[in-house]
């Protein structure tokens, strides 16, 4: 096989669109929307649940600084006196963040960043929205909700490609700061922890060809 400095066509450019699931909760692999063919996968998200009178995915909107998924395992060590380094390394744990700017700083998107329930956020009185800051009680959890982004895929110039990164238990658990400054946006910077569900599987990263 001849030598080839490598494909250009490989090479992912472009930010993802990001939609979270309406409903609470972990989400179940059924609940993703079925692809359609040559249809875009943010349109079939857009349009799910249409049967049921109700968007079962919310677009997040604008977001800033794109999308970062991470893993972190974590080994632990074997030592022996023969070896002066490890001898073997065995895995203990794992841990998965998804990363994001929301850039559109609605009260919505403020309760998905802080991990709050949708009670927190009752529907509008009179064209007034109102979300409750809440410490919640003792032994409260935070809120889990499903996430899927959409984005560029790899593949050739000809052709339309979508990467799409699912998420069953997406919690955002770090800090939120929500800002007025008069010479920058406000954004909400939010960091999902991804927790495994009954399979053990946080999700899954789908490259479709529309």
């Amino acid at each position: 096989m001849a030598y080839t400095k490598g494909n250009s066509s490989n090479i992912i450019v472009g930010a993802a669109a990001l939609f979270v699931k309406k409903s609470p909760g972990t989400m179940l692999a059924a609940d993703l929307p079925a692809f359609v063919a040559d249809t875009a996968y943010v349109q079939t998200l857009s349009a799910s649940g249409a049967t049921g009178g109700a968007e079962e995915f919310r677009n997040i909107g604008y977001t800033s600084n794109g999308l970062e998924l991470q893993f972190q395992p974590d080994f632990g060590e074997v030592n022996v006196d023969q070896v002066l380094d490890v001898a073997k390394l065995f895995k203990q744990g794992m841990q998965v963040t998804m990363a994001t700017s929301f850039a559109e700083a609605t009260l919505e998107n403020l309760l998905v960043a802080i991990a709050r329930p949708d009670t927190d956020l009752p529907t509008a009185v009179g064209g007034v929205h109102t979300l409750n800051i809440s410490a919640g009680d003792l032994g409260d959890v935070p809120v889990e909700r499903g996430l899927v982004a959409v984005g560029s895929g790899y593949g050739g110039s000809d052709e339309v490609v979508e990467r799409i990164y699912s998420a069953y238990r997406a919690i955002s658990i770090e800090n939120v700061s929500v800002s007025s400054k008069r010479d920058e946006a406000s954004m909400f910077e939010v960091s999902f922890r991804l927790l495994p569900n009954d399979s053990g599987s946080y999700g899954k990263i789908v490259d479709r060809t529309v």
